[in-house]
């Protein structure tokens, strides 16, 4: 919108060279709904062209335009203040006049994306390109979200979870996982041994609970949000009883297991095991798992051979640029 009310003077569109084949996945935005955006991942180019539409019988005075490529976490507690982590931009037009529709082209070569895109309960982590037509009185600007899913490989070591509960000589209860990391389709495979029963329990559930920590210190904030609850039994168990657990995650809307990003936000998921009596008095153990979102082995090769070649052409500029920059030195001294 223009200062004075009276509407943009021009339409600004952004597409992708790849929009056709690109995939597309469901993001929940900051309102709580579902969006669908472009899919991308670390290292991979971000290309496509700005179209500036004009209104009919009128011309564009601007000071230039750029795009840019941002990655950005902002506390919705702390709106004024955001932290950029990923910024790229690119100049389209020098300071002009436009008198037509026009589109120019863009290209950012393997762009590093090395965080997941999250909307949680009080913050926010989101890529996007930025178009601005900088102009006298104010700007115009387009922005496009798109989003980025990090990948990773089977870890190398998943120990199993062994654990306990007991209320002395009231209740002992033993529960295993088979493992401690579980990728985002995974299954949770456990048993619960009730070793020792002398309250009289009327139900037991299993929980899947998201924490996420923002700030640090004293302004910290948690936010727990229970993202399942898997029922184990209905009714009194009795001593050297066993019963199977198996919770499939991939009905779930969760995103990997996220630890201190840029010092801003942490998101972790815990195993919840809550046992109540007869008298409704809760008895809980809660254990931490770590989520991984599996990758294809297609797109991992694919995506190290890109960063390996960018890398590479980056080291090979750098030394051209070493050297040339010593010739010229050498140059002058003569």
């Amino acid at each position: 919108m223009s200062f004075f009310g009276f509407g943009a003077s021009a339409e600004v569109t952004i597409e992708l060279n790849d929009a056709e084949t690109r995939k597309q996945v469901e993001v929940r935005n900051e309102e709580g709904k579902k969006e669908k955006l472009f899919l991308f991942y670390d290292g991979e180019t971000v290309a496509g062209k700005v179209n500036i539409l004009l209104k009919p019988g009128k011309k564009l005075e601007h000071y230039g335009v750029k795009v840019e490529f941002l990655g950005h976490i902002e506390l919705f507690y702390d709106r004024g203040n955001h932290h950029e982590f990923t910024s790229v931009v690119q100049a389209l037009a020098e300071p002009g006049v436009m008198t037509k529709n026009t589109s120019f082209p863009f290209e950012f070569l393997h762009v590093e994306k090395p965080y997941e895109s999250y909307t949680g309960a009080n913050v926010q982590l989101r890529y996007f390109l930025r178009v601005t037509i900088v102009k006298r009185i104010s700007d115009i600007v387009k922005e496009m979200d798109v989003a980025v899913h990090t990948l990773s490989s089977y870890p190398d070591v998943n120990n199993s979870i062994k654990m306990e509960v007991g209320i002395e000589d009231c209740l002992h209860i033993e529960f295993e996982y088979n493992k401690s990391k579980y990728h985002l389709r995974d299954v949770i495979v456990g048993k619960i041994y009730f070793l020792l029963v002398r309250i009289k329990i009327k139900h037991m559930e299993l929980a899947i609970i998201r924490r996420e920590t923002t700030g640090s210190g004293p302004n910290t904030y948690n936010e727990n949000d229970t993202l399942a609850k898997y029922e184990i039994m209905d009714g009194a168990p009795v001593k050297g009883e066993s019963i199977p657990i198996r919770l499939f995650l991939s009905g779930y809307d969760m995103t990997p297991s996220m630890r201190d990003i840029c010092r801003k936000f942490s998101v972790r998921y815990y195993l919840n095991l809550v046992l109540i009596d007869e008298e409704e008095r809760r008895y809980f153990k809660q254990q931490e798992i770590i989520l991984w979102r599996k990758g294809d082995v297609k797109q991992l090769r694919k995506e190290r051979a890109e960063l390996a070649s960018y890398k590479s052409q980056s080291e090979i500029k750098a030394e051209e640029e070493k050297a040339a920059a010593a010739a010229a030195a050498e140059a002058e001294e003569n």
